[in-house]
């Protein structure tokens, strides 16, 4: 029966209630894109942070995270990768020799991170490879491979020859040729400016190392067993190594994700706010109108308690009835967004400068969907309890009296 009345009473003033749902409608679906767009650029940003270089897990000597000098190489070489081999989550891992250095051309010179790698091995950890906009990707000694933002500063193209100098684990300074062959573009600008690729056995020898590497580099199979993966690593290596996963590496994505988690709420609180005073004002007004059928029902025994049930039920049917609109609305626009992604050309060098494309896809999770399906309903009924207390503290008689 309050169900009933319920639905009755809210479609006696439709045009009340229709503007108070198009507001519900309209903040759910703007929700539900600003939630899923933020959702999907925070993880564009962290899916480029670890495919183009920092991988799902590091492997390291103890002390390199603090101190990324080539003196911190990899003691026992072969032990790491005899336990990386009998982890069968791990599906791909790659050696690396990574120093600082300068790299000088005919025209200019520039400071660099030297990444020496395993070519054929590297092209599964990150997407380099893939992202090769002018000649080839690294395979022989003597090659180096840069990026465009690079090559624009030091004056060379694909063919030219361009000078590494390091310190290698002597401390000496040693110096090396090496042709350019193939130019790079990463969806992260600020990455491009700095890292330079050659091969692992170049590397090695610039530094002299004796066949020594620095880095190992993991990808798993399923992302969400990393720290797992981690701990088994850590105790099959023991204490003179580091396994550090990707939120170790790069702190600041986490950072990153907890102020767009504390952001989101506001979002959230801003739009419910603005829901709650419009129920309170729709409640109170309809409140007012009935003052008198109030009177009638308390006079002929409806109790207190079944009145409040009302005003609620009344006020959460709009915020449901709203929610469920504002999500097949948004659902309209999410999904072709979803596969097409949303350009955002006019911003690409700020996107570039955090790690991000021009085009973000919105990602939909249980979490966001969770979210914006309660957050209308709930700020309804907190609107709704106002009025529904001024409704019980009537007098029938004063009520039934009351023009």
């Amino acid at each position: 029966m309050i169900f009933k009345l319920a639905w009755r009473n809210i479609w006696r003033n439709k045009r009340r209630t229709i503007v108070v749902m198009l507001s519900i409608i309209v903040s759910v679906a703007v929700l539900l894109l600003v939630d899923t767009l933020s959702v999907g650029m925070m993880k564009q940003m962290l899916d480029n942070q670890i495919n183009i270089h920092i991988s799902h897990i590091q492997i390291h000597k103890k002390g390199f995270k603090d101190d990324k000098t080539v003196k911190n190489y990899i003691p026992d070489d072969l032990k790491v990768e005899k336990a990386i081999m009998e982890i069968e989550e791990i599906k791909f891992y790659s050696k690396r020799v990574i120093t600082y250095g300068m790299i000088n051309s005919a025209y200019n010179s520039s400071a660099v991170i030297i990444v020496g790698i395993q070519p054929d091995k590297e092209k599964f950890i990150t997407i380099i490879s893939n992202s090769i906009s002018r000649g080839k990707y690294l395979e022989n000694k003597g090659e180096i491979l840069l990026s465009e933002k690079l090559a624009q500063k030091l004056n060379v193209e694909v063919g030219d020859k361009v000078v590494l100098m390091v310190s290698d684990v002597d401390g000496n300074i040693s110096t090396e040729l090496f042709r350019v062959v193939g130019l790079y573009e990463s969806p992260h600008s600020e990455f491009d400016k700095i890292n330079a690729y050659i091969t692992i056995e170049d590397a090695q020898k610039i530094l002299k190392l004796d066949g020594k590497v620095i880095e190992f580099a993991l990808i798993v199979k399923d992302q969400k067993y990393v720290n797992h993966i981690k701990e088994k690593l850590e105790q099959k290596l023991g204490d003179l190594y580091e396994v550090l996963t990707y939120a170790d590496v790069a702190p600041f994505i986490r950072i990153m994700l907890d102020m767009y988690y504390q952001m989101i709420w506001i979002y959230y609180f801003i739009f419910g706010v603005a829901v709650c005073f419009g129920i309170v004002n729709i409640m109170l007004m309809s409140v007012f109108e009935r003052v008198r059928e109030f009177g009638v029902l308390k006079a002929i025994g409806m109790k207190n308690k079944n009145i409040f049930l009302l005003i609620m039920t009344e006020s959460f049917i709009i915020g449901v009835l709203g929610t469920i609109i504002g999500l097949a609305l948004g659902f309209a626009f999410y999904i072709p967004l979803s596969k097409s992604g949303v350009d955002l050309g006019f911003f690409a060098k700020s996107l570039a400068w955090f790690g991000t494309g021009r085009i973000i896809y919105p990602v939909l999770t249980n979490f966001t969907l969770a979210l914006v399906s309660l957050t209308m309903p709930f700020m309804s009924l907190i609107g709704a309890i106002y009025p529904a207390v001024k409704s019980i503290k009537l007098e029938p008689v004063e009520a039934i009296k009351h023009i």
